[in-house]
């Protein structure tokens, strides 16, 4: 029997979009571990990996009242300060982050995942 890595779902409990990714997966009977947000702080390699792969502003939720509230949309800010503020506040993360073995996606990336789980396991 092949198993799929195990995916990590990063996100918090009320949000939409992380519950949907859980649903996506648990559906398909792909084992998941959750980390919520709001009990967990993401871990500071964890948040490098994601952006190294995806860059600092795909994780920068503009659309959240956090980033309108810290008036971030008329800074102009470098990756390091991104991932300062991103640190910092969850908030203001663009949920869910998913990480796939080496593979990552931020917000709902329905196609990416299942892409991941139909191809063939080594």
């Amino acid at each position: 029997m092949t198993t799929h890595p195990l995916v990590q779902v990063f996100g918090l409990e009320t949000d939409r979009a992380t519950r949907a990714a859980q649903r996506f997966f648990k559906e398909r009977r792909i084992a998941i571990s959750f980390v919520d947000l709001r009990k967990r702080h993401l871990a500071p390699a964890e948040l490098r990996r994601f952006v190294e792969r995806l860059g600092a502003a795909a994780l920068l939720d503009a659309t959240s009242a956090a980033y309108r509230d810290a008036g971030l949309g008329y800074m102009r800010l470098d990756d390091r300060e991104i991932v300062e503020r991103l640190l910092g506040d969850a908030r203001l993360l663009r949920l869910p982050l998913v990480r796939f073995g080496n593979d990552v996606t931020v917000g709902r990336d329905e196609t990416t995942w299942k892409a991941w789980v139909t191809r063939p396991v080594a």
